[in-house]
């Protein structure tokens, strides 16, 4: 099924909170169009009353014209604050948006938000109005989950998808209280699928190789980085990138931590993970993935 442009969702570059977040995509723009990503999903932003979601690091002074198209993810359970946040970016340029309905932290599931928002049905309908009304038909998706306890939760939900014209459902098979860990449901994936209404497309431990469209992949995409023989220069390039923007080093040694900890578990990367995560300055980092 296509969406409003006329083109089926392909290859999708997730949001990971605190890891493909902009300067990511922008110093990585290469790698990520290399791989055949299609679109890029923002990793959330808050919907709130009263904040511009154009001030946030993630939109601000973006140009929509960037070497990637790029869909803003919103995070929240009130209605009239999403459509205000969708208004803002709207004027700025962006047609597509996404709703954050599969964040499995208990921080922010037991706030009703994130993936929280599926165990208040007619809140999640609100908020699905709220996008596909001011969006338009085909312009505004979700991503999602299983479930939050049991993998069947959102096949029973599906009738509240199937209500809007949605551009697609990305499903996370797992559910929420799994996190990232234990097996994948492809069942369950397949009988979400099966009956929904709009498109849907597939997350969850897929490799960057697997031909199934459409896909999302995040966490793969950023081990394969990892993975490369250039990997050092990469990360190395990620940080002087990282400082331009952050102008201070301890942040920058918590951004490129927070990414080496994908590739912790590779064996050309043990080692130099047990000397980086104790760095305290930018200089004992770069000596220690030399």
């Amino acid at each position: 099924m296509m969406d409003k442009s006329g083109t089926s969702p392909g290859l999708i570059l997730a949001p990971l909170r605190g890891v493909t977040i902009r300067c990511f995509r922008e110093t990585f723009a290469r790698e990520i169009r290399e791989a055949g990503f299609t679109e890029a999903i923002t990793p959330f932003i808050a919907a709130n009353q009263g904040v511009d979601p154009l001030k946030d690091r993630e939109l601000r002074n973006h140009a929509i014209d960037a070497s990637i198209p790029l869909t803003p993810q919103f995070i929240g359970k009130d209605p009239s604050a999403l459509k205000d946040s969708l208004i803002r970016i709207k004027e700025a340029g962006f047609t597509t948006a996404d709703l954050n309905c599969g964040c499995p932290f208990p921080m922010v599931r037991n706030k009703g938000r994130g993936s929280g928002i599926l165990r208040t049905p007619d809140i999640l309908a609100r908020m699905l109005a709220a996008g596909c009304e001011t969006l338009g038909e085909r312009c505004f998706s979700v991503k999602t989950r299983l479930g939050v306890e049991k993998n069947d939760e959102l096949l029973a939900l599906m009738p509240v998808f199937n209500a809007f014209p949605l551009r697609f459902i990305t499903v996370h098979a797992r559910n929420a209280r799994q996190m990232y860990e234990g097996e994948c449901d492809a069942k369950a994936f397949l009988a979400v699928r099966e009956a929904s209404a709009n498109p849907v497309v597939y997350n969850g431990d897929a490799p960057l190789s697997s031909k199934e469209r459409p896909l999302m992949v995040g966490r793969a995409f950023v081990r394969y980085l990892g993975e490369r023989d250039d990997a050092r220069e990469l990360l190395k390039r990620y940080a002087a990138a990282s400082l331009e923007e952050l102008h201070a080093e301890r942040p920058v040694i918590g951004r490129m931590k927070e990414l080496l900890a994908y590739w912790k578990d590779m064996p050309r990367w043990r080692a130099r993970w047990t000397i980086a995560k104790t760095a305290r300055s930018l200089q004992e980092f770069l000596l220690a993935i030399s």
